[in-house]
């Protein structure tokens, strides 16, 4: 199987078992999955009203680049990452895109 077509799968699967968890949490807010498999960008989003609360916010952006995940975003307890290298995804496939290109060596992932 192609990478890209693989990553896409396990990205989307990911994605959407976060939204469906965050849409457990016992607030007005729904979590919604956009996926732009074109330009490689994947999204969670958080959005509506807690009272008097509006909400509109990304906890979690990934892009795919060549056959590289890149996490641009992060905002999970456990870290999105966990869920990559359980699904299959090889460290040396993800790239901590949020981490500054001077520490990537040192975290153990892709530097680009």
């Amino acid at each position: 199987m192609d990478t890209q077509l693989k990553y896409r799968q396990i990205i989307q699967q990911v994605l959407q078992n976060h939204a469906d968890y965050r849409s457990t949490i016992p607030d007005a807010y729904t979590s919604q999955v956009l996926f732009d498999d074109e330009r490689g960008q994947y999204l969670v989003l958080d959005i509506g009203w807690n009272d008097d609360r509006y909400l509109h916010s990304t906890p979690i952006h990934l892009s795919l680049v060549n056959d590289k995940i890149w996490i641009q975003y992060d905002d999970t307890e456990e870290g999105i990452v966990t869920d990559l290298i359980d699904a299959g995804v090889s460290k040396n496939d993800i790239v901590l895109g949020f981490r500054h290109p001077k520490v990537r060596q040192y975290t153990g992932f892709a530097v680009a």
